[in-house]
């Protein structure tokens, strides 16, 4: 497996949510920042994703926001960065966070986050990338969407082996020291069979 040097968060932009989200949101960058790893983001300065910026940044991390235009404003782009870049759309940013990422963490948040989480770990199950991918599980945060995927596994909708292609963890270390010790467990094969 690669180097990781940097790792993109997807995670909620809302202010509207409980401190203790926001404070999750701050260790992870604290904890990112200080093993070395830069942070890989949508660019926003709101909510989870304002916070874990911030806190890299506050470490003397790397912070990079990849920002559409449609979202670039005053109110929600994050203006002290490492680096911002601005792109077209939706899945021109989703493409160029994923291209500069070596690893990846879903923190809290919505259909957004869900979106993005499930489709990197998508790109992993039929083999277009095998890079680490985690569920930070803040809380019990994710436990309904750990009980679907183990239901889509019992049913058949997800092979068993594609289970692994992803990681869950409840605090900043042991989400890290588990994408750090992560391997790819195979079974593209099995996805992409002719029968």
């Amino acid at each position: 497996m690669p180097e990781i040097k940097r790792i993109c968060v997807y995670c909620g932009s809302s202010d509207d949510v409980p401190e203790k989200y926001l404070e999750a949101a701050r260790a992870l960058g604290a904890e990112m920042a200080k093993r070395g790893y830069g942070l890989v983001y949508g660019g926003g300065a709101t909510g989870l994703m304002g916070a874990v910026a911030d806190a890299v940044l506050a470490h003397e991390g790397e912070a990079i926001g990849v920002i559409p235009e449609h979202f670039y404003t005053p109110k929600l782009a994050h203006h002290n960065l490492s680096r911002l870049e601005i792109v077209p759309d939706m899945h021109s940013r989703k493409a160029r966070m994923a291209e500069i990422a070596d690893a990846f963490i879903a923190l809290p948040g919505g259909y957004g986050t869900m979106e993005e989480f499930f489709e990197i770990l998508t790109w992993a199950q039929i083999g277009l990338h095998d890079k680490p991918i985690g569920l930070y599980n803040f809380q019990g945060y994710y436990d309904p969407i750990m009980t679907f995927i183990n239901q889509a596994v019992a049913e058949g909708f997800i092979f068993t082996e594609h289970r692994g292609l992803f990681i869950a963890a409840d605090n900043p270390s042991a989400m890290l020291d588990a994408l750090e010790t992560y391997r790819h467990p195979g079974g593209v094969q099995r996805w992409l069979r002719e029968d």
